[in-house]
């Protein structure tokens, strides 16, 4: 999952970081609100940690902006703030937790997790598709007994199909998930295609998979009408 994280301190945000990339989250940082809000415009998050103490942006200001402009990105207010007051603005305003400082690490992952859940709809270990379970705690998909042989790539990719079953999901919104910023150099929507047709293949090994499907000109879904 791609996660933006909000923080001024810098070795704040770094030691965040670099203990979610150990969870295989990407991460990108913002020290500021300005750049912060510069980058919620034109990337695609799956969640933002946002601190409210900013230098020069009031936080709330940045949850409302992304709520008003239609951003659906999982936001947990991370913050020094512990005043019930800022705790109710913040969830009125469109957050979906508040996680006060200092915190343990592992404990905002837990609230990562949590968030996750909800926002996809996903209360089980196993997700079933088609004959197929995708373990989505050792992140493996298995038919039967068997596990299929699949990179952590192409793992990811359908899983988040799966998360948003039913939903048409762009080839720009498949890679920010999987690889980050669609401005990095490296972007080739064709890397979608690509990992999509490997993964069939490896899944018609042992059935056919007909519900997951490419939606000509935009991008990919998986279909609960062919599950």
């Amino acid at each position: 999952m791609n996660v933006l994280i909000v923080e001024d301190e810098r070795s704040l945000a770094e030691e965040i970081a670099s203990f979610l990339k150990k969870e295989n989250f990407l991460c990108e940082t913002a020290l500021t609100g300005t750049d912060a809000s510069e980058k919620i415009a034109v990337n695609l998050y799956d969640f933002i940690l946002l601190d409210l103490g900013l230098p020069d942006y009031n936080g709330f200001d940045i949850l409302k902006e992304a709520r008003e402009s239609g951003n659906e990105a999982g936001i947990i207010v991370v913050t020094a703030r512990g005043a019930v007051e800022d705790k109710v603005k913040g969830l009125n305003l469109g957050a979906d937790d508040y996680l006060a400082k200092p915190f343990a690490l592992i404990e905002l992952l837990s609230r990562i997790q949590a968030v996750a859940r909800r926002k996809f709809q996903v209360n089980e270990q196993a997700i079933h598709i088609g004959g197929f379970q995708l373990m989505t705690q050792s992140r493996k998909i298995l038919f039967g007994e068997e596990e299929v042989e699949i990179t952590r790539k192409e793992y990811e990719l359908i899983q988040y199909l799966a998360f948003n079953r039913d939903k048409v999901l762009t080839r720009h919104q498949l890679y920010e998930h999987i690889w980050g910023n669609v401005l990095d150099d490296r972007y080739d929507s064709n890397f979608i295609d690509v990992h999509v047709k490997n993964i069939r293949r490896k899944l018609a090994a042992y059935a056919p998979a007909t519900w997951l499907e490419t939606v000509r000109g935009i991008g990919y879904r998986i279909s609960s009408d062919k599950d």
